[in-house]
């Protein structure tokens, strides 16, 4: 999004003339895709968000995009078929951030679980434990079938204990067997919001993306918003979408509609410094029952082993961090899993929760609430002329899918055709993305010699920002790209110049929690953080008194939230 403020107010100003067919409530990724999509289709459309465009529920997944195995227990075997062909396209459509995830599960018994899964299917609130092997095939079986649809990876293996242990040998030996199976990981989901909105306002000019703007009003058909710099917006739209993800029922509250459609669940996750479990992975997911029953999984993430994740009722999405039991909860797991390694809490260099936006629900048990999702619909009213459309639950994966399904519906009530389908459009950096190694190293080759970097640090960006790295490369900075942040190294000045001009960034947290990976790694210093406010602020146009505001609010974040302490140093 490289458009300037000029350009944005300019938009702006358009649309609260000539109104606006819709205005989305909420940039995470179902309200991303959603803007993206009606973007495309020519739709007027307005994305509002109180916070950064996907830093909500969006940045705290378990980092997989995934076909949802365990839903075959519940029989929601149409969320798995969309789920496993979503799943399928975002490898494509998302290659720069997408990639395929082999992954092991350990297998304890031959019989076990059957009558229970059974059970469950035919709609027990007891969810089966310790699945055998016969359980584990068929169901491998059913996600192969599902996944078939624009098939793009191996298809399932079950090993005997001997083949097993060969594959995975840290795993305990108490295995009878072990399943192959292929999923998904997504390297920067926070980005991956962000290239959504980025791409829909590049599709239309009738278009506009706010983050840090807060709904004040909803009065007489109008919404009035306020900006960061204090001043206020004010348009007159023919529909709203509340995609406030855990904060739904609080946005239907303010535009007059109270609602209980929420009942949301937290999952929080753990990233440790542990080279040797990640050597071990063998760049496998681990995905297995912990002794109470709950479903967990380990896997190398960008050099780090990401654990998760929890599944706790909750209804605080503002105050929602990973509790130190959930920590221990997580070690003692990986313990019991992997008794050939050591696991203790100062391996732990970083830690993230958030609440999953699922559907107000009386299961028993957290883990049996429908991960599908739906788009009810409140009519308009005398007092408000607009209707609401309520993006509820979803996942991660099925994003593009649910946000065709609501587009379609807002097509149909504004009497427009689709225009275009979003099923095999690249998103972001993943447009003219090279298909293979070759590909690739010929694609670094001609962009080196065309910026006169070195092919090896094209590849380097490459693989962090898809195609997008050929205009971060071109980009006339006033720092050097050899100039490197003293410890977090691999990110460049000149790099961070080009985020903070050029992708929406409102506060110092933007470029280090969501534009970047340089607080989910660990890494961060108070050296880091002081170079990149430096050039941020002097991109931006910060006072001193800003920079430091903006230091410690991304120091009290870390601690808060995510279990990282850094001690600013005294300003010169």
């Amino acid at each position: 999004m490289t458009e300037t403020a000029a350009d944005m107010d300019l938009r702006l100003s358009k649309l609260a003339e000539g109104g606006v067919d819709v205005v989305i409530l909420g940039a995470g990724v179902n309200g991303a895709g959603l803007f993206r999509d009606l973007c495309l289709q020519g739709v007027t459309c307005l994305i509002v968000d109180k916070a950064d465009f996907g830093s909500g529920t969006s940045a705290a997944p378990s980092r997989l995009i995934h076909g949802g195995l365990k839903y075959l227990e519940t029989g929601e075997f149409g969320l798995v078929a969309q789920s496993t062909l979503e799943r399928n396209l975002l490898l494509k459509n998302a290659p720069h951030c997408v990639e395929p995830l082999p992954t092991f599960i350990p297998v304890f018994s031959w019989t076990r679980g059957i009558w229970a899964a059974l059970r469950t299917l035919f709609g027990s609130t007891i969810a089966p434990r310790s699945r055998g092997a016969v359980l584990i095939k068929i169901g491998l079986a059913l996600y192969d079938f599902y996944g078939s649809r624009n098939q793009v990876m191996p298809r399932h293996r079950l090993l005997l204990r001997r083949r097993a242990l060969a594959e995975m040998p840290k795993v305990t030996p108490d295995i009878v067997a072990g399943g192959i199976y292929y999923d998904a990981k997504i390297s920067r989901p926070e980005r991956l919001v962000f290239e959504l909105v980025a791409d829909g306002i590049a599709a239309n000019p009738n278009t506009a993306a706010l983050n840090f703007t807060s709904l004040r009003a909803a009065e007489g058909g109008n919404l009035t918003f306020q900006r960061p710099d204090g001043s206020t917006l004010s348009v007159s739209p023919k529909l709203v979408v509340n995609a406030a993800g855990p904060w739904i029922d609080r946005v239907n509250e303010t535009l007059g509609a109270p609602s209980h459609l929420i009942g949301g669940t937290k999952g929080s996750h753990i990233l440790l410094d542990h080279p040797e479990l990640v050597k071990s992975l063998n760049g496998h997911m681990i995905y297995f029952e912990a002794d109470d029953g709950r479903i967990c999984l380990v896997y190398d993430y960008l050099g780090l082993a990401l654990v998760g994740s929890t599944d706790i009722p909750s209804d605080d999405p503002d105050n929602v961090r990973c509790e130190e039991t959930e920590t221990a909860y997580f070690l003692e797991s990986l313990a019991s899993l992997l008794p050939a390694l050591s696991f203790s809490r100062s391996q732990v260099v970083y830690s993230y929760s958030g609440i999953r936006p699922l559907p107000a629900s009386d299961a028993s048990a957290p883990g049996l609430i429908s991960r599908d999702h739906s788009a009810p619909v409140r009519e308009p009213e005398t007092d408000r002329p607009f209707a609401i459309i309520s993006l509820v639950g979803g996942k991660w994966t099925t994003f593009r899918g649910f946000a065709e399904e609501v587009a379609d519906t807002i097509l149909k009530r504004l009497q427009r055709p689709r225009d275009r389908s979003t099923r095999d459009l690249a998103i972001g950096g993943g447009k003219d993305f090279p298909s293979g190694p070759a590909e690739r190293a010929e694609w670094a080759r001609e962009v080196a010699l065309q910026t006169g970097h070195p092919q090896e640090r094209v590849e380097e960006l490459l693989s962090r920002y898809g195609t997008t790295a050929l205009s971060i490369l071109s980009h006339r900075s006033p720092h050097s790209d050899q100039e490197r942040l003293p410890d977090a190294t691999g990110y460049s000045l000149a790099e961070i110049d080009w985020i903070a001009r050029n992708e929406s960034v409102v506060h110092l947290g933007d470029i280090v929690f969501r534009r970047t990976t340089l607080a989910i790694l660990g890494a961060l210093t108070a050296a880091d953080l002081a170079a990149i406010v430096a050039v941020a602020g002097a991109a931006l146009g910060w006072t001193m008194e800003r920079r430091a505001e903006e230091l410690e609010d991304v120091v009290r974040t870390l601690e808060r939230y995510h279990g990282l302490k850094l001690k600013l140093e005294p300003a010169a």
